[in-house]
């Protein structure tokens, strides 16, 4: 007997790029002290009257079984959030609670995706991008973007791909790996793009909270694309509720129709207590989202200053996201096997820029995930480390 080929080649086959990270593990399990700047996890936990409201739900009795959808108020709560946020009507009837956003992801290509359509992305992308869309049956296809145009995507790259007959195009604002955040031009030539070739466009604003530069904007709110936009939300990184797997699709109300059945025969819902911690934590309003958005608004003005006055390591401008992406191609290696030399010489784990596509070959991602002066020391540490490569 043998395994379905849909599943068995969910990463495509060879390496997926986080040998470091992996590696770092097997340090960390052996008793070695290494400083972790590899994935997007908080530093500090999930606020304690988050706790307590999900604590008082499940002592409560709220265990069984949960709507399919999720709560109504619960979806309401979602509804108004992206309404105040967008200016575009949304109702309960156009969302449906998931369990992360990552379920969302899969959720969204499966209603989009036939098996064998081409599928976009833009490189360099969130790890899990292409294998999710295998996983569904299609065929991932990134598009290329540059560093020296901070990694935007242009039209006329998507387009030339999309007149291909693809089905479905992601993207990501802010941008993890690079954090970069999207312009209203940028969005504007995806939307005009997305509307000439029928694409369906998924938008991933998991990081819409964490903006230092600039505005968020969701293309669900440009001319003629609310019919067309499916957006993946998340409380995970708003709220630093990651482990709580608690996310969202805001879509037409006829694709939610089609999720909830597809929900009814997978994930059947999200626990109970956990989406009343989760309307208890939306209810905080903005003022939560930004204390815990501030440490990473705060490690970004520490990394322009240590990065200023050298011109071995290169920042991508960061401008939103938890993450910066540094250019270390000044000192003649790959983002992987500059990863690997500072992991050895200092315990110091980044993730390869190749880990996110071949577009931040020579780059690697920094996680602004540790308290202020272990992260100000180990930047400082890398800057060094690069300059002696180059030297």
């Amino acid at each position: 007997m043998q395994l379905s080929q849909r599943i068995t080649n969910i990463t495509g086959g060879g390496s997926d790029g986080w040998d470091v990270f992996y590696k770092a593990r097997r340090l960390i399990s052996e008793g070695t002290s290494v400083t972790e700047l590899t994935i997007g996890e908080h530093d500090i936990g999930t606020d304690p009257a988050i706790l307590t409201a999900m604590d008082r739900a499940a002592t409560g009795g709220h265990t069984g079984y949960a709507i399919v959808p999720g709560i109504t108020s619960l979806r309401k709560a979602v509804a108004a959030r992206i309404q105040d946020r967008t200016g575009v009507a949304t109702t309960y009837r156009n969302i449906l609670i998931t369990p992360g956003g990552q379920s969302a992801l899969f959720a969204a290509h499966l209603a989009t995706c036939n098996a064998g359509d081409r599928a976009l992305f833009i490189d360099p992308y969130y790890a899990t991008y292409p294998g999710t869309i295998r996983s569904v049956g299609g065929i991932p296809v990134p598009i290329p973007t540059r560093a020296r145009e901070a990694f935007l995507p242009q039209s006329e790259s998507i387009a030339a791909e999309a007149a291909k007959g693809a089905a479905t195009l992601l993207i990501n604002t802010p941008n993890n790996p690079t954090g970069t955040v999207y312009d209203r031009e940028t969005l504007t030539g995806i939307a005009e793009t997305s509307i000439a070739h029928d694409l369906w466009l998924i938008s991933d604003e998991v990081y819409d909270t964490q903006i230092w530069n600039g505005q968020h904007i969701s293309p669900r709110a440009l001319p003629g694309m609310a019919d067309r936009t499916l957006v993946i939300g998340s409380m995970s990184k708003s709220h630093a509720m990651t482990g709580s797997r608690i996310g969202w699709i805001c879509a037409p109300e006829h694709v939610v129709d089609h999720l909830i059945n597809l929900a009814t025969h997978t994930t059947y819902g999200v626990a109970g207590f956990i989406q009343d911690a989760a309307e208890f934590a939306l209810a905080q309003g903005v003022e939560l989202e930004e204390k815990i958005a501030e440490p990473f608004r705060r490690r970004r003005d520490l990394a322009q200053a240590i990065l200023a006055g050298q011109n071995t390591v290169g920042m991508i401008p960061s401008q939103g996201a938890m993450y910066l992406m540094l250019d270390i191609r000044a000192t003649g290696l790959s983002g992987e096997d500059f990863a690997h030399s500072l992991l050895d010489a200092h315990h110091i784990a980044v993730m390869p820029g190749e880990s996110f596509g071949a577009s931040a070959a020579g780059h690697v991602r920094v996680a602004m995930t540790v308290d202020d002066s272990r992260f100000a020391a180990s930047l400082q540490t890398l800057v060094d480390h690069a300059i002696s490569l180059a030297t």
